[in-house]
């Protein structure tokens, strides 16, 4: 089947239907969204079967939806319309959700139903939601909307004549500091995050908030600033205290708290936390472990999944410490992403932005040195969460790399400028092989993990229950003492005839990447520009596009 992908971006949605659809065998042409007759030339130019649109802000042109079956993936379930679908879910605190796939038509939101999925709703922030749950229940959804455009014998449901939701503007998200309560303060933030955040004044700053997290120890006078801790800040409420993590000054790219604050949080006390938290309450902390069966599951909840230098040190520093403990450590990634590598962010926000780059990515290899170089401890990274770039390649860094079957992985930098660093140029061809590892690296398409898993990037695509599937696969590697043994004497073996060679790929990629932070030509700081300011594209990409078009 040929099949369009319209999108306003090629977001996780988007990458999930691309990767999903070409792994079944069909032809698959992305078209972005930028105007009207652009999007029907660039339709019409490929002529699809049908057109699917995981991610679209805009209206489909009619042009298109009556010449070519076009379906809609809506995070809402059947009757609700219109934008803001899951905020206003969160705001009204419902139970269960779901995504529905409609036909489109003359009315917005208002086409047959091809296909609904379900879940229940968890007390999270809209973004998570997006990431797992809505992302999920699309990924099956697709399936069902594959199926029933070929069942002749199938009847779509008609979608009732309900109005739209309400549209929520920055007065409904407000934040009354002094009679909101902590929970009220976190809803309003949860729908808004991570687009489009609530509008407030911090310390005379005008901002967007984003990342809150309860606080159950500190007490303060509401909106009193009582702590900062790794970037974000914590504020007193009516009843209690809440960490915000990120703020965003109008027109502006996100940033921690600190970072957009800065001078103006003298005197606030830094409130610290031991370098891997017990969970034992409810604050803001980043890294986390659970231990099992002589196993750790290491957590690390970076925002965005993208590491600051600062980040990379501490995780270094808990890896080096939980190793000591156990026969296996997991990496596990955070909430909604594994890791996606530098903190392009903080590097855009930076006076100095070569000095802060070459220290991010030093940082980052300097923990992936520490992954390879376990000798002593066999590593697993847990894909069940989607990884890009540097992040791919922290997991390569690992003796094994499982996961989750409808995860995403973009293993490739050149997008952005970058040629890499994090040893990719030892463990990628390790893995897949010195011409799958170019083909990676310049192509720079999205693979589904059990795409990885065929390349031979991915070691096991784990079924079933996640989790459970997870601590199977980590138990049977100890089980046999005498295997386990041989397998860490074997590493340490090969640990120490290729070091030298190891240490020469990095060192080798990083005189590549030193002028693409240094040098003021390089075409690293327009594409961290666009990339950080969210600048719309004139045109789709040309990777994108299907190549026998």
């Amino acid at each position: 089947m040929k099949i369009t992908l319209l999108v306003t971006n090629f977001n996780s949605l988007s990458q999930m239907a691309y990767t999903k659809f070409k792994d079944l065998g069909h032809r698959v042409d992305v078209v972005y969204a930028i105007n009207e007759g652009q999007m029907i030339e660039e339709v019409e130019a490929f002529a699809p079967d049908i057109v699917v649109c995981p991610f679209l802000k805009k209206f489909v042109p009619k042009e298109i939806f009556t010449k070519y079956p076009t379906f809609i993936v809506h995070p809402g379930i059947i009757g609700d319309k219109g934008a803001f679908a899951l905020d206003n879910a969160i705001r009204r605190g419902v139970k269960e959700w779901g995504v529905t796939i409609l036909r489109a038509n003359e009315e917005f939101d208002g086409g047959d139903v091809y296909a609904e999925v379900r879940f229940k709703m968890r007390n999270s922030y809209k973004a998570s939601i997006y990431r797992k749950e809505v992302f999920k229940s699309a990924f099956k959804a697709l399936d069902l909307l594959l199926e029933r455009v070929k069942d002749k014998n199938f009847k779509p449901i008609k979608q009732p004549n309900t109005p739209m939701h309400k549209y929520l503007t920055q007065k409904d998200r407000a934040i009354n500091w002094q009679e909101d309560t902590t929970d009220e303060i976190i809803k309003k933030i949860y729908m808004s995050d991570s687009h489009p955040g609530v509008l407030d004044e911090i310390l005379g700053v005008k901002c967007y908030l984003f990342g809150a997290h309860k606080e159950d120890k500190l007490k303060g006078k509401p909106k009193e600033i009582l702590a900062k801790r790794d970037g974000a800040i914590c504020l007193g409420t009516v009843d209690g205290a809440v960490w915000i993590s990120h703020l965003m000054e109008p027109n502006k790219f996100k940033l921690p708290a600190t970072y957009v604050l800065k001078s103006r949080l003298k005197g606030v006390k830094e409130h610290r936390l031991p370098l891997i938290f017990d969970k034992s309450y409810n604050t803001f902390y980043e890294i986390s472990c659970d231990i099992e069966d002589e196993i750790a599951y290491l957590y690390f909840n970076f925002h965005n999944g993208a590491f600051r230098a600062e980040q990379c040190m501490r995780l270094k520093y808990a890896f080096e410490y939980i190793k000591e403990q156990v026969k296996v450590v997991v990496l596990m990634g955070g909430e909604d992403f594994f890791s996606n590598g530098i903190n392009l962010n903080i590097l855009e926000d930076s006076k100095k932005n070569g000095e802060d780059g070459w220290s991010n990515i030093n940082a980052i290899n300097d923990l992936v040195r520490s992954i390879i170089f376990a000798e002593d401890v066999i590593t697993v990274a847990s894909l069940h969460r989607n990884a890009g770039a540097g992040g791919v390649f922290l997991a390569t860094a690992c003796d094994f790399v499982v996961g989750s079957g409808d995860a995403v992985l973009n293993p490739h930098y050149k997008t952005l400028g970058l040629s890499g660093s994090e040893y990719h140029t030892f463990t990628l061809p390790k893995r897949v092989g010195q011409e799958m590892a170019n083909r990676l690296l310049n192509e720079c398409l999205p693979l589904s993990v059990k795409k990885a898993k065929e390349i031979g990037l991915v070691d096991e695509v784990l079924e079933g229950d996640y989790m459970q599937s997870l601590k199977q696969f980590c138990k049977k590697l100890i089980e046999d003492e005498e295997k386990y043994e041989d397998f860490l004497w074997e590493k340490e073996d090969f640990l120490l005839e290729n070091e030298s060679f190891i240490e020469q790929c990095k060192e080798n990629e990083l005189k590549v990447m030193h002028p693409e932070f240094w040098d003021e030509a390089s075409p690293f700081h327009k594409l961290r520009h666009d990339f950080v300011y969210k600048v719309c594209p004139l045109e789709t990409p040309k990777r994108l596009k299907d190549k026998n078009a």
